[in-house]
């Protein structure tokens, strides 16, 4: 996973269920299969590699262009401040932002960043692909300062029972088909669908955040529940 960080405003780059059989050895999820933990990275890594090139295209027609929509709200909450240092990890290609951006290549569950030396932390579609949540969680407070923020947008679980089965069908059928279309690419689109379904729902993840040390955690959904905002402060 790539990282990148700026003065002042910042994004990063893109770069579980167990069977018998892995009981006795580290198994997480890649979707609906189970897999050993040394192979997701490198699973994930090769999806995001295949859908590189139409990335923000994909995201556009996935979304109706409301993905965008949805980061503005992210930073909305942010309250980006002059001279604030913010890092943000797993953002995409860097679509619409400021160009004036430092970049770094790194593990979000093992920054490379001193403690206490953030005023801000974001990631946005990013943290239901790593392996391990937790330790992502656990670097973004140890980096963050006192009174800095961590904001999380992320595709989460509808709640609507009418809606939820509209989306659930948009999901399994129109999704992957789209992405064989377009981008030619059905599996990787395969994957982030069920990828969304293994991620934690919104208040468990919440009670993750709480966990790691932050404090005054909520979360806002968005059309639904398709997407979340969660957001904790480091006191």
């Amino acid at each position: 996973m790539a990282l990148r960080m700026v003065t002042g405003k910042f994004r990063s780059k893109l770069l579980p269920m167990f069977s018998s059989s892995l009981l006795h050895s580290h198994a997480t999820s890649f979707g609906f299969k189970e897999v050993h933990e040394e192979e997701k990275s490198r699973m994930v890594s090769n999806v995001f590699s295949n859908v590189a090139s139409n990335y923000d295209l994909m995201n556009d027609l996935m979304s109706a262009g409301l993905h965008r929509l949805w980061k503005d709200r992210l930073v909305s909450k942010l309250n980006p401040f002059p001279g604030m240092k913010h890092l943000d990890v797993a953002g995409g290609t860097g679509s619409g932002e400021e160009k004036s951006l430092i970049w770094v290549e790194g593990d979000a569950e093992a920054l490379t960043f001193e403690d206490n030396s953030m005023d801000g932390y974001t990631i946005a579609f990013g943290i239901r692909n790593v392996t391990h949540i937790e330790k992502v969680l656990a670097e973004a407070f140890r980096v963050l300062k006192r009174g800095g923020r961590f904001l999380c947008l992320e595709l989460s679980h509808v709640e609507v029972p009418i809606f939820k089965e509209f989306y659930d069908y948009y999901s399994f059928s129109i999704i992957p088909a789209l992405g064989e279309l377009v981008a030619g690419d059905r599996d990787s689109y395969q994957y982030l669908v069920e990828s969304i379904r293994r991620f934690p729902p919104q208040e468990t993840f919440a009670s993750m955040i709480a966990d790691a040390g932050f404090q005054k955690v909520e979360y806002e959904n968005l059309v639904g529940g398709v997407v979340s905002i969660h957001s904790g402060l480091k006191l």
